[in-house]
C-alpha cells in the first residue's frame, strides 16, 4: 500500500477544483487559490510526480455512443485461484462494454460495471463473455437506473471529520 502524501490547504484547494473541472487553467486555479500561476503550475506538477494526481479523464455519455443501458455484474469465479484471476481480469478489461472492474471480498469475487445497447446486448454479453467460461460459477445482474457523481476525494481531516482542509 502506498504512503499518503503531506498536503497543505493550498494543495487541497487545487485538488478540489481540479476534480470538479480538470480543464481549469493554471491562471484560473491560481486566482481561485490565491497564489501565482507559476506556483500553481509547480504544485500541480509536484502532485503529479508524487502520484496524488494519476491522470486526466474525458467523460463520455454512454447513451450517446449507443450504450444506453448500464448494469453491474456480480461475478463468482470458481475456483478462486491466482492462475485464473489474471486471465479473467485481462479478458474483462478488454471488453468494449466494460467500464470498471472491482475485485471484492464476500460471496462475489468481482463487480463489473458495463454499458450495453439494450437488454438483448446485455444477455449476449453475460452468456458469451462470462458464463460461457468454465471458471465463472455465477453472474448476478443489476441494472443501473441512474448514477450520480459524488464530491471530490480528499484525505481525512486530522480531527476525524469528513473533509481535509478548505
Amino acid at each position: 500500500m502506498s504512503e499518503s502524501v503531506a498536503l497543505d490547504p493550498v494543495d487541497l484547494h487545487i485538488l478540489r477544483l481540479l476534480q470538479n473541472d480538470a480543464r481549469t487553467t493554471y491562471r484560473e486555479l491560481a486566482a481561485e487559490v490565491g497564489v501565482a500561476a507559476s506556483t500553481c503550475l509547480d504544485r500541480v506538477a509536484r502532485l503529479r510526480r508524487s502520484g496524488v494526481i494519476l491522470g486526466d479523464r474525458l467523460r463520455l455519455d454512454p447513451a450517446k455512443l449507443g450504450r444506453g443501458l448500464e448494469a453491474l455484474l456480480l461475478v463468482q469465479v470458481r475456483p478462486h485461484r491466482r492462475e485464473l484471476i489474471g486471465p479473467f481480469v485481462e479478458r474483462v478489461r478488454a471488453l468494449p462494454e466494460s467500464r470498471a472492474l472491482f475485485h471484492l471480498t464476500g460471496p462475489d469475487d468481482y463487480l463489473v460495471q458495463v454499458a450495453v445497447a439494450d437488454t438483448a446486448d446485455l444477455q449476449r454479453l453475460v452468456l458469451d463473455e462470462f458464463t460461457s467460461h468454465r471458471e465463472v460459477a455465477r453472474v448476478e445482474t443489476r441494472l443501473v437506473f441512474q448514477q450520480w457523481d459524488c464530491g471530490p476525494l480528499l484525505p481525512p481531516a486530522a480531527d476525524g471529520r469528513r473533509g481535509g482542509g478548505s
